[in-house]
C-alpha cells in the first residue's frame, strides 16, 4: 500500500479552526474566551468536524493578537483560566474531538520573562536566548519585517547599546534556536501540552526559525525575496528532527507547519514520513495567487485565471501521491474570507460560492481546513474606515502609506480586499444583538449582513441552508474513502470556468465538477470512459444538467458524481 493512503486520524479528520477572541463571549467584555468554545461544544460537534484547533489562548500582550506570547505555560485572563481550559479539553475528549492548541515559537514577546532579562545586560544567562547585534560592529544587514512601520527587522535598544531581531512586530523579538538551552525550553514546553491532553500543534512560521546567525546581505540568489531566504535556514530540517526525536515521536498527535516560503521541490524534506519531522504544513503558493509578485499584502490588478488556481493544487497534489501528506485551505485567521476571495459574495451568487467551496475541500486529497463562520459562509466585512481596523498589520501598513504621502483612498480599498481583520469579525450565532456573539460591543465590528440569514440560527431550521449542506458534504466524505484516499486527476485543465476531476480508489470513482464561473458553463469528458453519472449531491439540483459525456452547470455550482 502507498504511504499517502495509510490510514491514520489526521489524515481522515476534518480540522475546524477557531479563533478565540471573535468566537463567544460569555462575559460581557466584548472578546470570545474559553468558556464560549466550551457553550459551542455541541454545536461544533453536529459539524461533523474532528478536530478543533484553538489559535492562541497563552499569556500575551497581544501586540498580535495573542502571537506575542509572554507565558507559554498560562492562559490570558481575558480568555479565561487553565481550569477553563482544562474543562474545554474534558468536554472535547467526552465528544471525541481533537485538540491542536498554537506553538508560537519563533519568536515570543517582548514582555516574556526571557526577553526582559535578555535586554537586561550583555552577560545576562538569556542573552542568547535571542539575536542580537551590537551597536559598535554597526548597522546591521538589511532584514525584512512584516509588521514594522520601517519594514526594518533590527530594533535598537538602549539599554546595551544593541540591535534585536523581529522578523515581525517589535514587540515580537525572534528567539535564537541557535542556543540549545532555547530548543530544550521548547521541547519542555511541548510536553507540558501533550501531557495534558492536546493532540498536536500548528506551528507558527515554523519554517523561519533558523537563522545563518553570521548575518551576511541577503544573498543575491534571493532577488529581494526575503520571504525565501527566512525559510532556508541551514539547520531548519535539523530542528524539526530534533523536535521529533525529542518530543513529537513520544505522543500520538498531529503536525502542521505554517511554512511561507516552501515550494514544491522542498516539500518532502518537511512531511516524508521516513525523514520523521512533520505530518503536514500550510504552503502559501495559492494565498499568493490573487497578490502582486512578492507583495504579500498587496492585491494584483488583474483577476486570477481559474486554470492558475488547477495548477497550483494539481502540483501540490503530485508532490504527496506517494510519500507524505498534504493540507488544503482556502481562508484561516490571517487570510480573508473564501467566499469573498474564491467565490462571489454578491447576494446572487453567495449561497452556491459557499457551498462549491465546501465542497471543493471536502473531495480534494488532504486534511481539509475549515474557519469558523466558513460553514455559514460569512463574508469580507470591507472596512471603509481605518478606524475600524484592529490588526497590526493593516494599521501600520496605513502609517506607511501616509508616511510616504501615498494614496490612502487606494490602500484602503485593497484591504477591503486583503485585511486580515475581514477574517477576523466575530462569529455570527443568531439575529439578536451582536449576532449572538456578545451583549456589550465586540472588540471588532460584527458584519451586518448576519441580519439577511448568514448566522447560524436562521441557516439550522432550513434543510438547504449553506450550513445543513456543510454538514451533508462531510458526511459524504466520510462515507466514501475514495474522496479521502484516492488518487486524484485532473481533467481540461484548460477550462476557464468549470474545475473538473476525478477522485479514484480501487473500484470507485467519483466526479467532481465545480463552476467558478458567473455565467452557465458547459464541458464535454470525451477523456473519461463511464457508462452513467450518477449524482451523489449538488448545491443546485434544479439546475443540474447533462447528458452522456455533457454536463451544463448553473453559476457556482457543484456536482459530485460517482460513476463507478
Amino acid at each position: 500500500m502507498q504511504q499517502a493512503t495509510d490510514q491514520n486520524w489526521w489524515k481522515e479528520g476534518i480540522v475546524y479552526q477557531i479563533y478565540p477572541r471573535s468566537f463567544q463571549d460569555t462575559t460581557g467584555n466584548g472578546v470570545g474566551d474559553l468558556q464560549g468554545v466550551i457553550r459551542r461544544l455541541d454545536y461544533i460537534k453536529s459539524l461533523g468536524v474532528d478536530i478543533i484547533w484553538l489559535n492562541p489562548v497563552y499569556v500575551s500582550p497581544n501586540d498580535d493578537n495573542g502571537y506575542d506570547i509572554a507565558d507559554y505555560r498560562n492562559i490570558m485572563p481575558e480568555f479565561g483560566t487553565m481550569t477553563d481550559f482544562e474543562e474545554l479539553l474534558t468536554g472535547m475528549k467526552q465528544r471525541g474531538l481533537k485538540l491542536v492548541m498554537d506553538l508560537v515559537v519563533n519568536h515570543t514577546s517582548d514582555e516574556h520573562a526571557w526577553f526582559e532579562a535578555s535586554r537586561a545586560s550583555r552577560d545576562n544567562p538569556y542573552r542568547d536566548y535571542y539575536h542580537w547585534w551590537p551597536a559598535e560592529k554597526g548597522t546591521p544587514p538589511k532584514r525584512w519585517s512584516y509588521f514594522d512601520v520601517d519594514g526594518n527587522a533590527w530594533k535598537y535598544d538602549e539599554t546595551t547599546d544593541a540591535y534585536y531581531l523581529h522578523y515581525f512586530s517589535v514587540k515580537q523579538p525572534d528567539l535564537n534556536w541557535e542556543n540549545p538551552k532555547v530548543r530544550k525550553e521548547i521541547h519542555d514546553i511541548m510536553k507540558f501540552w501533550f501531557d495534558k491532553g492536546v493532540d498536536g500543534f500548528r506551528m507558527d512560521v515554523i519554517s523561519f526559525i533558523s537563522k545563518d546567525t553570521d548575518f551576511p546581505e541577503l544573498p543575491q540568489k534571493y532577488g529581494g525575496d526575503f520571504v525565501s531566504f527566512y525559510s532556508d535556514g541551514p539547520k531548519l530540517h535539523d530542528y524539526l528532527h530534533e523536535l521529533h526525536t525529542e518530543v513529537l515521536g513520544k505522543y500520538d498527535v498531529m503536525t502542521v507547519g505554517e511554512a511561507p516560503g516552501i515550494g514544491l521541490d522542498k516539500a518532502l524534506d518537511f512531511v516524508d514520513a521516513e525523514r520523521k519531522e512533520l505530518n503536514m504544513f500550510f504552503h502559501f503558493d495559492l494565498m499568493a495567487l490573487d497578490r502582486e509578485e512578492n507583495e504579500v499584502f498587496l492585491m494584483r490588478k488583474d483577476s486570477w485565471k481559474l486554470p492558475e488556481f488547477k495548477k497550483i493544487h494539481s502540483e501540490w497534489d503530485q508532490v504527496f501521491a506517494r510519500k507524505g501528506w498534504g493540507s488544503i485551505y482556502l481562508n484561516n485567521h490571517d487570510f480573508p474570507r473564501s467566499v469573498s476571495r474564491w467565490g462571489n459574495d454578491s447576494v446572487v451568487n453567495w449561497y452556491n460560492s459557499a457551498t462549491m467551496l465546501q465542497t471543493f475541500l471536502l473531495t480534494m486529497r488532504g486534511t481539509p481546513y475549515f474557519y469558523y463562520g466558513e460553514e455559514i459562509g460569512m463574508t469580507n466585512i470591507k472596512f471603509d474606515s481605518i478606524a475600524d481596523y484592529q490588526d497590526i498589520n493593516t494599521v501600520n501598513r496605513y502609517k506607511i502609506v501616509q508616511n510616504e504621502g501615498g494614496d490612502l483612498a487606494a490602500f484602503i480599498e485593497n484591504e477591503k480586499a486583503a485585511s486580515r481583520d475581514n477574517a477576523r469579525t466575530p462569529m455570527q450565532w443568531d439575529e439578536s444583538t451582536n449576532a449572538g456573539f456578545s451583549l456589550e460591543r465586540p472588540w471588532l465590528q460584527v458584519n451586518e449582513n448576519y441580519k439577511e440569514g448568514i448566522n447560524v440560527a436562521d441557516q439550522e431550521e432550513d434543510h438547504n441552508s449553506v450550513l445543513n449542506y456543510f454538514r451533508k458534504m462531510i458526511a459524504i466524505r466520510k462515507a466514501h474513502p475514495v474522496l479521502i484516499h484516492g488518487s486524484y486527476r485532473l481533467l481540461q485543465e484548460n477550462h476557464e470556468h468549470i474545475y473538473a476531476y476525478t477522485r479514484t480508489l480501487d473500484e470507485h470513482l467519483f466526479l467532481i465538477l465545480l463552476s467558478f464561473s458567473n455565467n452557465r458553463s458547459s464541458i464535454t469528458l470525451n477523456e473519461l470512459d463511464f457508462e452513467e453519472a450518477k449524482l451523489v449531491i449538488s448545491n443546485d439540483v434544479e439546475a443540474e444538467k447533462h447528458q452522456g459525456k455533457s454536463f451544463e452547470l448553473a453559476p457556482y455550482q457543484a456536482c459530485v458524481y460517482r460513476l463507478l
